[in-house]
């Protein structure tokens, strides 16, 4: 009997083999290899000069990549010009013809295909209504917010109907609370369409609301590649760590099979395999130490002073001095703050949960 193969076994749409890409003597992408499936939505991650856009521009030709491998949907692009390779592209500063009505920026990669008239009309308001821009036809782009104008240049991209569709920090030049709506609709418009999409950003909230999965990469390689919820509660290195979210780290040796010494306490937690007597990094987020209702015989609990509290807006951030050179940094919801009446000054008890410290190599 056969059927559908199982999701696991099936070719991904794009295939990264060993991809290296130097200018001169510096190495931009060292050795990368990544797959990814078709419909995904995957983000890449990292500061400035990480590589991602470097990766990016290989994948579409831009620029080829000095050695690897490139494959999508199990066709070699690996030297194909951009023209000949099939993606959409969403560039951070648009790209849009100033010259050009809204309709026509849309209508520009049909017309190129010398598609006919009647049926390059239907696909541009196809999309214009798709962005929500149906009325906005007429208009030049100078004419447009920042926002409609991103969204002209994404109705652009998939104007062709793309296997894979490129956003290079496509939201970056976008204020705070218009970049915030963008992403829902970007997200929402990718899970429409089912379209393959890569985004290039340093933005680790974007990547954390939109993805699917997130590549991290430092240095022109990848420190780790994994959904959203796993690349923030499991990172794989210190820079992981320490690039998404808020990290508390402090420096700790193994004490036991299941404990690290930090300052005078033995804490409870996982070792992860380092050998008694190792020295080692502690990780441990802001918003995972327990606060107020600790008792100082409960498990991994110690005393700390408030040095200072920080209003964020939705939360509190507390700096903690825990009697060893460490300061950690807790967040505290508004309500607990008020209802424990925390405040500078106050000597309290707080509890580390053994489920929640990562240990690192101190040379990691």
């Amino acid at each position: 009997m056969t059927g559908q193969p199982d999701e696991s076994e099936r070719a991904p749409y794009l295939r990264i083999t060993n991809v290296t890409k130097t200018f001169g003597a510096f190495k931009a992408l060292d050795n990368i290899s990544l797959t990814i499936n078709e419909g995904e939505f995957v983000c890449f991650l990292g500061p400035s000069g990480c590589g991602k856009t470097t990766l990016l521009r290989a994948i579409a030709g831009l620029d080829i990549q000095t050695s690897g491998q490139i494959e999508q949907a199990g066709r070699d692009i690996s030297a194909l010009p951009p023209a000949e390779r099939d993606f959409g592209i969403v560039f951070q500063s648009y790209a849009l013809f100033p010259n050009l009505t809204v309709h026509k920026n849309i209508a520009y990669g049909l017309e190129n295909r010398r598609l006919k008239r009647a049926e390059v009309n239907r696909r541009v308001l196809e999309l214009l209504a798709l962005v929500g821009l149906s009325d906005q036809a007429r208009k030049y782009p100078a004419q447009l917010s920042g926002g409609q104008q991103q969204r002209v240049a994404l109705a652009r991209a998939l104007a062709t109907s793309p296997g894979l569709l490129l956003l290079d920090e496509p939201l970056s030049a976008l204020d705070a609370k218009v970049r915030a709506h963008l992403r829902q609709e970007v997200k929402s418009l990718q899970r429409q369409l089912g379209v393959t999409t890569i985004m290039v950003t340093h933005d680790q909230e974007e990547a954390l609301t939109m993805a699917d999965r997130i590549v991290v990469m430092k240095d022109g390689a990848i420190e780790q590649v994994g959904p959203p919820l796993q690349v923030y509660r499991e990172p794989a290195s210190v820079f992981v760590a320490d690039f998404i979210g808020a990290m508390n780290f402090a420096p700790g040796v193994i004490s036991g099979p299941s404990a690290v010494r930090f300052g005078e306490w033995n804490l409870n937690c996982d070792i992860n395999g380092f050998p008694h007597g190792a020295p080692v990094t502690i990780a441990i987020r802001p918003e995972d130490i327990v606060l107020g209702e600790v008792t100082g015989d409960m498990e991994n609990s110690l005393p700390a002073r408030i040095d200072g509290l920080e209003f964020l807006g939705s939360f509190v951030r507390a700096r903690l001095a825990t009697q060893t050179p460490a300061r950690l940094q807790a967040d505290l919801s508004i309500n607990l703050v008020r209802r424990l009446n925390i405040d500078q000054g106050a000597s309290l008890s707080i509890q580390l949960p053994k489920e929640r410290i990562r240990l690192y190599s101190q040379a990691a």
